[in-house]
């Protein structure tokens, strides 16, 4: 097995805690409104805590497909959510799983820093493609962009 990893960064105008709150804490329900292709999030097992595994249902190229979030740990105090990619379509057969881990801090002029790291976990030798890693940072940026774009047109949501 092989684990390739890479780092990502990007700033947002909204404070931390908000930020988080729609990020994690409300984001089964906030994901399906504010981005289309998202039909449905739910748990399929446990409690919403680590361990927990939620199934996302989405449209993608006219097919209903979804994908199963592990959840890996959750710390409230320090914004902190590890999740991972452990089934279905976001999972390529050479793949076992892809984790992140995501921490928000307190960025200048009370907005926040998000600090996200990625790990594909492969099968064998393979290695991820350039087009796979693009387009899964292209998704999780969209996701971010829109949560985020929530926020801001919710200014009473915290």
């Amino acid at each position: 097995m092989g684990v390739f990893s890479f780092e990502d960064e990007a700033t947002s105008i909204v404070a931390p805690a908000t930020l988080y709150k729609a990020l994690v804490t409300d984001a089964d329900n906030l994901t399906p409104k504010v981005i289309d292709a998202i039909k449905s999030v739910e748990i399929v097992e446990g409690n919403g805590g680590p361990g927990t595994i939620k199934k996302f249902t989405f449209v993608e190229e006219g097919e209903t497909k979804f994908v199963l979030h592990k959840v890996d740990a959750i710390d409230d105090a320090n914004w902190a959510y590890h999740y991972s990619i452990v089934g279905g379509a976001g999972l390529p057969d050479t793949v076992e799983k892809i984790s992140f881990e995501a921490k928000l801090i307190a960025g200048p002029n009370g907005g926040s820093i998000a600090k996200l790291s990625v790990k594909y976990h492969t099968k064998g030798d393979f290695t991820p493609s350039e087009e796979e890693l693009k387009s899964g940072k292209a998704k999780g940026d969209g996701l971010f962009k829109a949560l985020e774009g929530y926020c801001l047109a919710n200014p009473n949501y915290n």
